[in-house]
């Protein structure tokens, strides 16, 4: 997994919102004390975010030595240590929350996508992140899901076409909608967000590489996959919109290609860590 390059910067943005003119309780602490911590994991949980608690660190001191005994993508068992860090005990109180804020973040979408990815195991649907994350934290966010065994949807809003129900009320219909995309974007893939039979047979027709199929029940998906398959089509199904944990193995079993899923990114709950000063 490729780590995304603005780590240094969202690093940057995080230790400007928290330290700003300074950590006025660190200053309590001689400063030439040296500590060393630990950080634990108080959940079972997937790791990610190595890398930006890395980062915190070298930005505040990069005298600081963090030693892992885990790597991004572990599972990791609730209250297994997760690292060592040694340095002054100034650094260490002063980078501890925001690096902490990116394991807890990244740890959590790596965690629940883990969960979805492992309850569709064996059905060949693939599970999708979507654009619902946190903003200015998309790149990491969707790292995380690689982490997790997802698959990465579109990044933004410059690297898919994904025609959607107001751009196609825009546009006139599906099929000038599509049209439209294949002059302007060829190099581009371009999916069609449709609600029913009619709208999926309409994008076939004009040759969309994905359609998804929003919020169709699972006999509408069953016959949205059976027409697709029937017309010898290399178009792919994506299935979106109210998919839960106790749901998404039976979207999977319709035989749909993929299953997007916003909860991964913007409804998670961090996973809890801490981290402790030796005694």
């Amino acid at each position: 997994m490729k780590l995304p390059p603005n780590i240094p910067q969202s690093v940057q943005i995080a230790l400007e919102e928290d330290i700003a003119t300074g950590d006025v309780t660190a200053d309590l602490i001689p400063l030439d004390e040296v500590s060393k911590a630990t950080i634990i994991c108080r959940d079972n949980a997937v790791l990610a975010g190595c890398a930006w608690l890395d980062e915190t660190f070298r930005q505040i001191d990069n005298s600081v030595i963090v030693q892992w005994y885990f790597k991004d993508g572990d599972l990791v068992d609730k209250d297994a240590i997760l690292c060592r860090v040694q340095g002054s005990s100034r650094s260490l109180l002063s980078g501890e929350r925001v690096g902490l804020n990116f394991l807890q973040l990244l740890s959590a979408t790596a965690t629940i996508t883990k969960m979805y990815v492992k309850a569709v195991e064996g059905t060949g649907a693939k599970i999708l992140d979507t654009r619902k994350t946190i903003p200015g934290l998309r790149l990491a966010q969707k790292y995380a899901v690689l982490c997790g065994g997802g698959s990465n949807h579109r990044i933004g809003l410059y690297d898919r076409v994904l025609i959607k129900e107001n751009h196609i009320m825009a546009a006139g219909s599906i099929s000038q909608a599509v049209e439209q995309a294949k002059q302007l974007h060829p190099d581009l893939k371009i999916e069609v967000e449709t609600e029913n039979i009619t709208e999926l047979e309409e994008a076939s027709r004009a040759r969309a590489d994905i359609i998804m199929l929003d919020n169709f029940s699972l006999d509408d998906m069953k016959i949205a996959v059976a027409l697709n398959a029937g017309n010898g089509s290399e178009i792919e199904l994506e299935a979106s919109g109210g998919v839960t944990l106790a749901t998404v193995k039976q979207i999977a079993e319709t035989g749909v290609d993929y299953i997007s899923i916003g909860e991964i990114t913007k409804d998670i709950k961090a996973v809890d860590l801490s981290m402790r000063f030796d005694s």
